[in-house]
């Protein structure tokens, strides 16, 4: 595995790629790496006959509250994980080099509308810097194919948008949420949790699926269920951020046509907050 921190020399390897033929997957990330993050190299390969992964912890997507310096990186541990896959390169670019006028001079990239709302709303900003990262990774790397998960379902739905209204010549794909036997969803941020928050942690994801099991019952009183879950998440310690139910291809508000719906959750458990989400058909 080619580990490469110069875009010259990614640039030059992407080319060689290109006049031979092959197929290219990227897998961009902020590094810290779990078997989710390794779920989405192991589909990568299926679909190509190279993979890149990217590792940068993006500051501009990080709020004032939220402390950038304090994110783990675990550099030399995940290139031992991403090399025992197959993992074709390694890029880790500096921010230097990513934002070389700074970020106060720095372009972005924006998509209106699906950026402001759900977690958009909580934190305002993060999907600015996120659109921007990805748009500027994609052009350094200039894959056949991307990979996300799809625990970051409003982040996948803003990446495809951006994809699609920039004419981007990439594919990109979501890859189910990969859980611990107890359900919790894989994040970097479940390492911050204390030994009892992690067994309360997976309350989260029960209560996501009994308000499913409510709404395919035939209810449709939304505000009220989601009152009730928000409630039960209080009673055990848990301060929601938002739940919302949303039609799965627009985010918008669910009209009685929609039948593909998602419900997006956010919740702090002491200091961590933890997202998650279900997808489902009513």
């Amino acid at each position: 595995m080619q580990v490469i921190s110069d875009i010259p020399l990614l640039r030059q390897q992407r080319r060689e790629w290109q006049n031979n033929g092959r197929v290219i997957a990227f897998v961009p990330t902020m590094g810290n790496l779990h078997q989710g993050h390794l779920n989405l190299v192991r589909e990568a390969k299926k679909h190509a006959d190279e993979v890149v992964v990217s590792i940068f912890v993006n500051p501009m997507q990080f709020g004032p509250d939220e402390d950038l310096e304090a994110y783990p990186r675990t550099l030399e541990r995940d290139a031992l994980l991403l090399e025992e896959l197959g993992v074709s390169l390694l890029f880790v670019p500096k921010v230097a080099d990513i934002y070389a006028r700074g970020l106060e001079q720095q372009t972005f990239v924006e998509v209106p509308g699906i950026s402001y709302m759900i977690c958009g709303a909580s934190r305002p900003g993060h999907f600015r810097g996120v659109a921007t990262i990805v748009c500027k990774l994609f052009n350094m790397v200039q894959p056949n194919l991307a990979f996300f998960g799809e625990k970051d379902f409003q982040q996948l739905q803003v990446i495809k948008a951006m994809v699609t209204d920039l004419s981007m010549n990439l594919q990109v794909f979501g890859v189910p949420t990969t859980r611990e036997d107890d359900g919790l969803a894989m994040s970097s941020r479940n390492q911050y949790l204390t030994a009892q928050q992690r067994l309360i942690a997976p309350i989260l994801y029960a209560q996501l699926q009994a308000l499913v099991a409510s709404i395919k019952q035939g209810r449709r009183d939304f505000s009220k269920l989601v009152s009730a879950c928000k409630a039960h998440l209080l009673e055990h310690g848990f301060s929601p951020d938002y739940i919302e139910v949303r039609a799965a291809q627009t985010l918008m508000p669910p009209s009685h046509e929609d039948t593909d719906l998602v419900i997006l959750a956010a919740a702090f458990l002491g200091k961590t907050r933890l997202i998650d989400n279900i997808q489902f058909q009513f």
